[in-house]
């Protein structure tokens, strides 16, 4: 079985490396399986959801399991590299690109996710601290509508 070329986006190369290194300090083994996750999430613009991944894994090491997925993935999300976005129709989907909290645009229609440059939204989770007297640990701003694409089609 032949090992598909690597990612040729830097920054996603970057991710799988931060998250490699990641991995690697908790004590865990880095699998070829695993390796295939962290690429896929890395270099997805899509936000994939676990079954997603898990078809794209299973094409290049078909005696992967769906297990080995939401394994990979609760381990990376307790090391702080991927976040969780949960959603009542859609289920999870996963950010291995930017694993901060940062907003999210969610088409209504298709489920696509995109990932808007609102660096207003830190200061805004400041400016909640400081009225609310919490100390926020995380948050999760997520605008939903219709993405260009399904506006196009209505």
């Amino acid at each position: 079985m032949t090992r598909r070329q690597p990612a040729v986006d830097q920054r996603a190369q970057a991710r799988v490396e931060e998250m490699t290194q990641a991995l690697r300090q908790a004590g865990q083994r880095i699998t070829p399986q695993r390796l295939a996750v962290l690429e896929i999430l890395a270099g997805s613009d899509e936000h994939p959801s676990v079954e997603r991944i898990y078809e794209q894994v299973a094409r290049e090491f078909p005696t992967t399991s769906l297990a080995t997925v939401y394994k990979t993935l609760a381990l990376l999300k307790s090391l702080d590299q991927v976040l969780e976005l949960g959603f009542a129709h859609w289920g999870s989907r996963y950010d291995g690109k930017q694993p901060q909290p940062h907003p999210h645009a969610v088409c209504l229609r298709c489920g696509a996710i995109a990932d808007p440059d609102l660096p207003q939204a830190q200061e805004m989770a400041r400016e909640m601290a400081r009225r609310s007297g919490y100390q926020i640990e995380r948050h999760q701003l997520d605008f939903f509508g219709l993405c260009p694409d399904c506006r196009k089609k209505k």
